[in-house]
């Protein structure tokens, strides 16, 4: 791994997730929690592209998404994290198709083109963006609270948004930490 300081040689035996060597106590039940005892967690949302609606729709979600984040009165951060795709049982499954379409010549031209895509796909690490609103908190009775209340803000401007959990938390971390490169833990070679 590089940092400010130099490389530092990752041991195999150390573990391969980000909290157990950053100072964080755990990520748990969508939240990470800190030795302070705050917990940082917030909503994932869903991506929706509002370009292809009409003027007055996008105009009608910019303005309640800006009536959404005026109503904000806590420290908030905005996360896009990227997040790698995993389609190989999707490959498998067409394969399977292909194979079985041996007498339709037709069907199995556009089972084979979808093969190419999907293994440009994986060739060429295509990722899913994926989008976040975070806050630190300590009680955990306001944190879901201002979960809530984030759901319901966001579907009002037409959003959907869900809490995030562990998988969502781990993945933010190692976009943060690594800078979107996906990393493979063990010995680093120069």
């Amino acid at each position: 791994m590089y940092g400010r300081v130099g490389v530092i040689k990752m041991n195999q035996n150390q573990s391969k997730w980000t909290e157990d060597w950053i100072n964080i106590q755990s990520i748990t039940n969508g939240m990470i929690v800190l030795p302070n005892q705050d917990k940082v967690s917030g909503v994932k949302i869903t991506p929706r592209n509002i370009f292809i609606l009409d003027e007055d729709s996008q105009n009608n979600i910019l303005i309640a998404l800006k009536n959404f984040y005026n109503t904000i009165d806590y420290e908030f951060w905005l996360v896009v994290a990227d997040r790698p795709v995993d389609i190989s049982v999707y490959l498998s499954q067409l394969q399977l198709q292909y194979q079985n379409q041996t007498n339709n010549p037709q069907i199995r031209k556009l089972i084979s083109q979808d093969l190419q895509k999907g293994n440009y796909f994986v060739n060429n690490n295509v990722v899913d963006t994926e989008y976040f609103i975070l806050f630190k908190e300590r009680n955990v009775e306001l944190l879901q609270k201002k979960v809530r209340s984030l759901i319901s803000g966001l579907s009002t401007a037409g959003l959907v948004a869900s809490q995030t959990n562990n998988e969502d938390l781990r993945i933010i971390l190692d976009n943060f930490l690594n800078g979107g490169t996906t990393t493979t833990f063990g010995t680093v070679m120069l």
